[in-house]
């Protein structure tokens, strides 16, 4: 959680299957703008590539590209929106949103974050570094994350969200080079995106079980905004 909050449970996670695909459409669809060839236009190629292994339909993955790319005669004006505060018990948190209208989007933050508490622009992001966050699985037992890391170019590494996986960590220029060069050592990358990652971790011990529930429940309830696109939580995994 101390790059990417993501909702915990199965159940969770298959009635968000939806949204999910709704979020990663947005994405599509900004992407596109650059150019609807993903041999041409490598953030295009990574969501593509991501599309396809969380088994998005061919057909909602193709409308999202040419919407985005002008194909459909219909407008995409989605602006890139970060909110920055605290989850409950002073985590500290950054929300990114893509959104067609500001005016809705900034209200219904404002009330998320009554039980928390929103912060002016810079109040928080000082405590996160930005980076390009690479989730990839092993291709092969002989797989080592260290040399990988090393090899391909990446910053670091830790454990994974998903298990057995690992978070290869770059410098947000360098995203794309690494999620290339990673299958050649043995990886298979399973998304690819710039995120933000807290310097200053929360340490999860330090909370008491009720007071984890709490920060899980408004991390959740945020998530659940249909302009929210991700949660980068400074809580320690």
């Amino acid at each position: 959680m101390g790059a990417q909050w993501k909702a915990k449970g199965k159940e969770l996670a298959a009635n968000a299957r939806g949204r999910a695909f709704g979020k990663l459409s947005k994405d599509i669809m900004v992407a596109a703008r650059s150019g609807a060839d993903p041999a041409a236009n490598a953030r295009l190629r990574l969501l593509v590539e991501q599309a396809r292994k969380v088994s998005m339909p061919k057909d909602t993955l193709d409308r999202a590209i040419k919407k985005g790319a002008g194909l459909t005669g219909e407008a995409v004006n989605f602006e890139h929106v970060i909110y920055e505060g605290f989850a409950p018990h002073r985590v500290p948190l950054m929300v990114e949103c893509l959104t067609d209208n500001v005016n809705r989007t900034a209200p219904e933050m404002r009330v998320l974050f009554r039980k928390g508490q929103l912060g002016t622009s810079g109040s928080v992001a000082w405590d996160f570094d930005h980076v390009g966050m690479i989730e990839a699985e092993p291709a092969n037992k002989d797989a080592d994350p260290e040399l990988a890391a090393i090899e391909a170019g990446a910053q670091d590494f830790e454990p994974g969200e998903d298990e057995g996986s690992t978070l290869f960590l770059t410098d947000p220029a360098d995203l794309d080079l690494v999620s290339r060069a990673l299958p050649a050592q043995g990886f298979t990358v399973l998304s690819a995106k710039l995120g933000y990652k807290a310097k200053n971790p929360i340490d999860p011990a330090s909370l008491s079980a009720e007071q984890l529930e709490e920060v899980e429940a408004f991390l959740a309830a945020i998530d659940a905004n249909d302009d929210v696109q991700n949660i980068f939580a400074g809580l320690g995994g």
